[in-house]
């Protein structure tokens, strides 16, 4: 069991699922799931999860934050319903690579859960994904998570 871990989450379903392990390796004393959102601006529409609702592709940032924050609580609420007791959120800009990176390091974190894809998996095709380039980056456990 884990007492820190960090989660990406980025409204995907693969980010869901990862939050569903998270919560699993939890350690019942004094554990502290940490997630984090960095918005991104997307070259298409898409839907989040969590009940927030579409983000236009041509969203402004503050609309992309607004949204992000929107499903920063409501995957908190979610992690709360399986059993998570402290949970702290965090909205940051930034490459997502190294913003996870740097909030694990800073942290102090056990573990990175997170999800082999995300929203923006069509670039991970030919550039590398964000989890493969996070799981041979990091200092400390990472578990990515499939749907």
């Amino acid at each position: 069991m884990y007492t820190r871990i960090l989660v990406p989450v980025d409204g995907s379903e693969h980010a869901k699922q990862a939050l569903l392990v998270a919560c699993k390796l939890l350690s019942k004393n004094a554990s502290t799931l940490y997630l984090l959102h960095i918005p991104e601006a997307l070259t298409y529409t898409t839907t989040l999860v969590w009940g927030v609702g579409a983000v236009n592709a041509e969203a402004t940032l503050s609309e992309r934050e607004k949204a992000g924050e929107q499903m920063l609580m409501q995957a908190a609420k979610a992690a709360q319903e399986q059993g998570a007791q402290q949970v702290e959120v965090k909205l940051t800009q930034g490459d997502p690579v190294r913003v996870i990176l740097d909030t694990a390091n800073e942290i102090g974190v056990d573990t990175i859960v997170m999800g082999s894809r995300g929203l923006s998996d069509w670039g991970g095709v030919v550039i590398g994904s964000v989890s493969h380039k996070v799981s041979h980056l990091a200092k400390c456990h990472v578990i990515t998570v499939r749907q």
